[in-house]
């Protein structure tokens, strides 16, 4: 037996709860792994409460993402003892996920942990900050270097936003953040934020081009804010998009595209390339203060998970949030 965040769909109505599993119930897979540390994201918390169709078979085991060691392996890519983490790949969402204290999943879904890092630093850092990673290396990729100027980070109090900002401080990037939340300027600054700005400066609509200011961004928002954000890069900036927590609509125009010849980037992390992943793990061990993780994270047991998932959505929590899986 062992623990997990179940949802269930049936003629009782949605719920989600933690349960004793009988560990023959845990689905097809070539490695099993005794997960240590899970992680709670904003999908999480849409999939725990029902908020949007996140969950695509029931029941499903909640948890987008997990550090673990293996423990029985059938793939020579893994042996028993390898230290793994897990993002994405239709975890917690068509395959039961990391919101309990044992997996069973493919090998080619888990990369190995890098050494320079704990399987609850890993877990700090998470399916946010691993997606913050792969926006950073978009914006490398499209020649955005430190000297381009600055970088706009929105959503930055939340788990994305807040790694992102550290990691790009660290890299020399001269970074802006943008949060609706009053109290946060000391966080973020400390984050290595130069300027915060409020978020009702990008949520109405504006004109399809103001003046110029960003060489590169990071949105985990969507909706006006990534159009405000778009009319007001500068030429050749890059604009990388990886949320919605604002919306779905993109309520834009060409003109940035045409005019100024502003590149938009999608970066999804569910079903990113092997390749891709294990650089961005490896940049992540590199280029990420380990201290800057306590700043951003904080830790619950896995009884906590569901009660936290709601106020995750109500924008209650800031930074990272880890789930002790075995407490």
């Amino acid at each position: 037996m062992f623990n997990g965040v179940l949802i269930n769909k049936d003629e009782q109505g949605y719920s989600a709860a933690l349960t004793p599993i009988e560990e023959s119930r845990l689905p097809e897979g070539d490695v099993k792994v005794k997960i240590d540390y899970s992680t709670l994201n904003y999908k999480d918390g849409l999939a725990i409460t029902g908020k949007a169709p996140v969950v695509r078979s029931f029941p499903m085991i909640a948890g987008i993402d997990f550090a673990g060691t293996v423990l029985e392996s059938a793939s020579p890519k893994f042996r028993p003892g390898d230290a793994v983490v897990l993002n994405g790949w239709g975890v917690g969402e068509k395959h039961w996920g990391g919101l309990a204290q044992l997996a069973a999943v493919k090998a080619d879904w888990l990369v190995p942990l890098p050494s320079a890092l704990t399987q609850r630093q890993a877990m700090s850092i998470g399916t946010a900050g691993y997606t913050a990673m792969l926006c950073i290396l978009m914006l490398e990729r499209h020649g955005v270097t430190p000297d381009k100027g600055e970088i706009i980070v929105t959503g930055a109090s939340g788990g994305v936003g807040s790694i992102a900002i550290a990691i790009l401080s660290k890299l020399g990037y001269t970074v802006v953040a943008v949060t609706g939340r009053a109290n946060e300027p000391d966080y973020l600054k400390s984050l290595g934020a130069a300027e915060v700005l409020d978020r009702s400066l990008f949520t109405e609509p504006g004109k399809p081009l103001t003046s110029e200011r960003w060489a590169g961004a990071v949105d985990t928002v969507g909706t006006h804010v990534l159009a405000n954000i778009c009319a007001s890069m500068r030429y050749r900036g890059v604009v990388t998009a990886c949320g919605l927590a604002g919306g779905r609509d993109f309520p834009s125009t060409v003109a940035p595209f045409i005019l100024r010849g502003v590149t938009l980037v999608g970066v999804d992390s569910v079903m990113c390339p092997y390749a891709d992943r294990v650089e961005a793990w490896g940049r992540l061990a590199n280029d990420l203060d380990p201290s800057k993780l306590d700043l951003v994270t904080s830790e619950i047991g896995l009884s906590e998970a569901i009660p936290m998932a709601k106020g995750l959505l109500e924008g209650k929590v800031r930074g990272r949030i880890v789930v002790d899986v075995n407490r």
